[in-house]
This record gives C-alpha cells, sequence and structure tokens, in this order.
C-alpha cells in the first residue's frame, strides 16, 4: 500500500465487529477471547495503516484497548480510517 492511501473503510469496520463479537454471542469466550485477540488487532492496525508512526501508535491503543475489560464498544479501526482521511484531505489542501 503507498504512503498516502487508506485501507478500505470495509475492513476497518470489519475488525472492529471482530473485536465485538464476543460480547455479540454468548458463549465465544467473553475476555478470554480477547487475550488472544488483543495483540492480532494491534498487527492488523500497524500493517493497515502503512507501518508508519500513525499505525504503531494506533496498533498500540487497538492491543491496549482490546485488552481492557469493557472497552471492546470503541470502533478504533473506524476511528483511525476516519483520522487518516482528514490527514490526507487536510495535506491535499496544502
Amino acid at each position: 500500500m503507498k504512503p498516502n492511501t487508506l485501507p478500505s473503510i470495509y475492513w476497518c469496520v470489519f475488525f472492529d465487529v471482530m473485536g465485538l463479537l464476543t460480547y455479540l454471542i454468548p458463549g465465544l469466550g467473553g475476555e478470554f477471547f480477547d487475550i488472544g485477540w488483543a495483540p492480532i488487532a494491534g498487527m492488523a492496525f500497524f500493517l493497515l495503516f502503512n507501518k508508519n508512526r500513525f499505525a504503531l501508535f494506533g496498533g498500540l491503543f487497538s492491543f491496549l484497548e482490546e485488552i481492557s475489560p469493557g472497552l471492546d464498544f470503541i470502533p478504533t479501526f473506524t476511528i483511525g480510517w476516519l483520522m487518516r482521511r482528514n490527514e490526507l484531505r487536510k495535506n491535499e489542501l496544502q
């Protein structure tokens, strides 16, 4: 992926929904599932957002959000997509 591109919003929503599955589908293991999902989510964020400084901090935040009990409702990937899109639009105007 080129440095000035966005990942697909569909992928971002997909990863946010995956993080919510433990609450949406009873019996998936709740917070136990998040122990395995947190590093995957952090790495996915880093890779989706071009392995730069933004991606590093976003991936770390995504990891911490998933590993912390009760914070799975935060749509980290979608928020990251919106932030990155606004940054790219601001750069286009300059």
